[in-house]
């Protein structure tokens, strides 16, 4: 696997080495050892969650609040997505700022978002299945949330507004600016 640290510290994408013949194509997913090699964390996954979408569906920008804080561990399966992570963490030099990759199920990228990061995606594909891992188990009370089109963060979504679908909770979201967030770099 080769792993590559982003714009943002602690986001890594993960490109794992694909063997390919006439049957099709191997490869190894997650490897704990080479993964706490390389970013020098020992997570624990404790939950492995998977979404179908179609196209347009916007899901986020979601984060658990601690002592709940999750990290995660992303991929597509099937279809392709704009995953993006947003920097929640009080002192880093990129508070605020976003990370925005392509995965889908033909790149086979993986992207680490520790905690401290809203996170979301947007489906480019008909359809796209989603999975995730997570170091810390669903905790309701502990949800939050960023709206998708916060001024302050920015992000360039590739569809225009009036194609995407949104929960109605996802539309509820507050800005950046009213956030006092509990995460510490």
């Amino acid at each position: 696997m080769k792993f590559k640290e982003t714009s943002i510290e602690g986001l890594v994408i993960i490109e794992p080495q694909i063997f390919s013949d006439s049957r099709g194509y191997f490869y190894e997913s997650y490897n704990a050892r080479d993964f706490e090699a390389a970013t020098g964390r020992k997570v624990n996954f404790v939950q492995d969650n998977q979404a179908f979408s179609r196209y347009g569906v916007l899901r986020g920008l979601h984060f658990q609040l601690p002592p709940h804080t999750q990290a995660k561990l992303v991929s597509v399966v099937r279809g392709k997505v704009l995953d993006v992570a947003v920097d929640l963490r009080k002192g880093s030099p990129t508070y605020g700022r976003y990370e925005a990759v392509e995965l889908s199920g033909d790149n086979h990228l993986k992207l680490f978002i520790p905690g401290g990061f809203a996170h979301g995606y947007l489906v480019l594909s008909r359809t796209a299945l989603f999975q995730y891992k997570c170091d810390s188990f669903y905790a309701p009370k502990a949800e939050g949330g960023l709206a998708w089109d916060d001024p302050d963060i920015g992000i360039e979504w590739p569809l225009a507004p009036e194609e995407l679908i949104l929960s109605p909770k996802d539309l509820r979201h507050g800005l950046l600016k009213d956030f006092d967030s509990p995460f510490i770099y």
